[in-house]
């Protein structure tokens, strides 16, 4: 807890940073935090956002400044924040959601399954069984709407981002971005290796809550046939 430092984000947020590594143990205490925070909001807070290695609030200083009129928003926010994250029990561990999300592999769905299998000496198959067969965290949330940066993925098949990203990736691609996998949740374009793609919708916006997952998650990859993707395919 020594390595903890805290500062602003303009007039209205601040940045809690719990350390510089991307390690299971620090997105643990994140989350604990994460979920302290949004169960037990203080006056004016507006938003709590989670990343890899840090927490950011947002805040009406307006609403601040009527509990506490003889200081700034953000003296008090640090104020608050340090009595929060100091005497949290960082150390017990929060109960994750599994979400198992079915994936076909290569073929239309993965195009660059081969060559991601070319990048390292191995089969396609083998491939797919390396990526599968590991259970992943949600670090965070971000890039687009729903997007689900996922750690925990087998050494043996991290692999570069392409050189020239493409302009347009189905929703529900999977994809390998050096260390990390994701799926993209909508439309868009960049640059990660896509080998396969999911049936499932990760974002819906006019849902109650649009993103399928959330920072905390574990996420499990199973593999199926195009006959099962098209049987369960939602995407107009």
């Amino acid at each position: 807890m020594d390595h903890i430092t805290f500062y602003p984000q303009g007039d209205r947020a601040i940045t809690i940073n719990f350390g510089n590594e991307i390690q299971k143990d620090l997105h643990q205490k994140i989350t604990i935090f994460t979920k302290h925070l949004e169960t037990d909001p203080f006056p004016g807070m507006l938003e709590v956002i989670p990343s890899f290695t840090a927490v950011t609030i947002f805040y009406d200083p307006t609403k601040v400044l009527l509990t506490t009129p003889n200081q700034t928003p953000y003296e008090e926010i640090v104020k608050i924040v340090k009595s929060k994250v100091f005497t949290l029990p960082l150390s017990n561990r929060q109960k994750s959601k599994t979400v198992t999300i079915p994936v076909c592999y290569g073929g239309e769905y993965g195009p660059d399954l081969q060559a991601v299998a070319n990048y390292h000496q191995l089969s396609e198959q083998q491939v797919i069984q390396f990526h599968s067969n590991q259970e992943y965290i949600v670090y965070m949330i971000g890039f687009a709407p729903g997007f689900p940066y996922l750690g925990g993925m087998a050494k043996e098949i991290v692999t570069p981002r392409k050189a020239t990203p493409r302009l347009k990736i189905s929703a529900g691609s999977v994809g390998i971005g050096g260390e990390q996998t994701g799926v993209y949740p909508i439309e868009s374009p960049g640059g990660w290796q896509i080998i396969g793609r999911t049936p499932l919708q990760l974002f819906q916006k006019n849902s109650k809550q649009p993103s399928l997952l959330k920072a905390g998650d574990i996420v499990r990859f199973q593999p199926i046939t195009p006959q099962r993707f098209k049987s369960m395919e939602v995407f107009e």
